[in-house]
């Protein structure tokens, strides 16, 4: 939006429009809106930014390459585009948990969007894999219609935001939902028709043998950010590209925003108004070429 207003003719690839945010049930701390799914706020951005002059193209990029006064990009079908500036918003993926019968199972009983498979664990009881604000927004997703939430954490004490850890203890009293700490999942069983029990790294009531009908692991993302290191983008230990405050990476003309970056704090709002900074930058970097 922010580069059609300043005319910079920008063209923008993405084979999920709107990235992880689209897969969030309930999005309550984007200033201006009360309350709206995810989609909701992908959908209204989107339409908004299609008021200027943009091109949208619904693919991946695959290959970026530095010239002398300008980048060169491939995408998968094979087409090529020529650019001044490039700004990486490619996000993050889901971290795997990296345990015996994760694969095996995928969507098969294992999972890692409970707003995108909770409808098939209607009376059914599951497990999430993780302690955090994103762990606890899907057991709430999977509380509302399943008979039963447990939350697998490692560690001591699972840490959503305030407004949800409040919602996590109402389901707690409620029988909805329940907190294993201090545990690891350390394989995931099955059969033919799918998922059927985990092994935890301890005893709990007596077993380390936990039966269930699904999965879902929220333990946070790894950022997406190969085609910048290939562009020579300095990232840190996480895989993360380093940023300024002006979402200037270390190669000119070469930008980032949202999750793949460094910042610590990243929540939809913040994304975005890296994405603005990282706009502004460019127009300063193309004007004075």
């Amino acid at each position: 939006m922010y580069s059609g207003r300043l005319a910079m003719k920008p063209l923008l690839f993405g084979d999920l429009m709107g990235g992880i945010i689209t897969t969030t049930d309930e999005v309550s701390n984007y200033p201006g809106f009360k309350k709206l799914t995810g989609i909701e706020l992908a959908d209204k951005i989107k339409e908004h930014a299609e008021e200027y002059d943009i091109w949208v193209e619904h693919n991946k990029i695959v290959k970026v390459e530095k010239l002398k006064s300008h980048f060169k990009v491939k995408s998968e079908d094979g087409k090529m585009f020529k650019s001044k500036t490039i700004l990486f918003a490619t996000g993050s993926k889901w971290r795997k948990l990296g345990v015996p019968g994760e694969e095996e199972f995928a969507n098969k009983g294992v999972h890692y969007c409970a707003l995108c498979d909770s409808f098939a664990y209607k009376n059914k009881v599951t497990a999430i894999i993780g302690g955090s604000d994103t762990a606890a927004k899907d057991a709430l997703v999977l509380a509302q219609a399943g008979k039963k939430v447990y939350m697998i954490y490692r560690g001591e004490k699972i840490r959503p935001e305030h407004v949800n850890l409040i919602k996590i203890e109402n389901m707690i009293k409620k029988g909805k939902i329940e907190i294993i700490n201090n545990t690891n999942v350390v394989e995931i069983k099955g059969d033919s028709n799918g998922v059927t029990h985990i092994i935890l790294d301890k005893s709990y009531k007596g077993s380390k043998e936990f039966q269930l009908d699904g999965v879902f692991i929220a333990i946070g993302h790894i950022a997406l950010s190969d085609l910048a290191k290939d562009l020579g983008v300095k990232l840190n230990k996480k895989g993360e590209i380093k940023i300024n405050r002006t979402s200037e990476t270390n190669v000119p003309g070469v930008y980032a925003a949202g999750d793949v970056g460094d910042t610590v704090f990243k929540q939809a709002i913040t994304g975005v108004a890296e994405a603005v900074l990282a706009s502004y930058s460019a127009y300063e970097h193309i004007s004075k070429m």
